[in-house]
């Protein structure tokens, strides 16, 4: 595993000024201490939230080349999040993002769903440079993700470079659960 690799997680959360340990949070601890994955964790309940915390992950951090995946964890329904009763559409994602993802990973957490065409996919990716996005077919209903695939997936990220030998790995491990989950990658 390489050490320099990290994960930015951003949560939507209905007031940040309220402070929970939500179960990402957990989550992304037990990541840490067992897989020596290290992470940053913020919250947004605005859109305007999300553009701080990328402009400041983007222009404070120096560390930001060692962020692989941009871990978002927002409700929503279709393609869009939902942020204080306001849902916006991926490609308004992808403008908000534009040109600022370089070869990164974009993963949503089944607290959504991403269910995008080659199109949008393509769109997504040309306008932010992502790498990959990825995420589930199917909405959060008793197995939230991030408990047990988001962080295989995450584990199999910082071992390969390749996205499509992640989503072998991944499927080869634990492929019940991507069934169930229905995982999806675009490249």
């Amino acid at each position: 595993m390489n050490p320099d690799k990290f994960i930015f997680c951003l949560e939507a959360v209905p007031d940040t000024e309220i402070h929970t340990t939500t179960e990402v949070v957990k989550n992304l601890e037990h990541l840490a201490f067992e897989q020596g994955i290290t992470s940053i964790y913020k919250t947004c309940d605005t859109i305007e939230g999300l553009e701080e915390s990328l402009s400041a992950l983007l222009y404070d951090d120096h560390n930001f080349t060692g962020y692989e995946i941009i871990y978002l964890v927002m409700p929503g329904e279709g393609n869009n999040i939902c942020l204080n009763n306001y849902y916006y559409s991926f490609e308004e994602i992808a403008e908000l993002f534009e040109g600022k993802m370089k070869g990164k990973i974009i993963h949503f957490a089944n607290a959504k769903i991403v269910d995008l065409d080659e199109e949008e996919a393509q769109y997504f990716l040309d306008v932010t440079g992502a790498r990959a996005i990825s995420g589930y077919g199917l909405p959060y209903t008793k197995i939230a993700s991030i408990s047990t695939l988001d962080r295989a997936f995450f584990n199999f990220c910082q071992e390969y470079e390749d996205v499509t030998e992640i989503v072998e790995e991944l499927h080869q491990k634990h492929f019940a659960l991507c069934q169930l989950l229905d995982f999806r990658l675009y490249y």
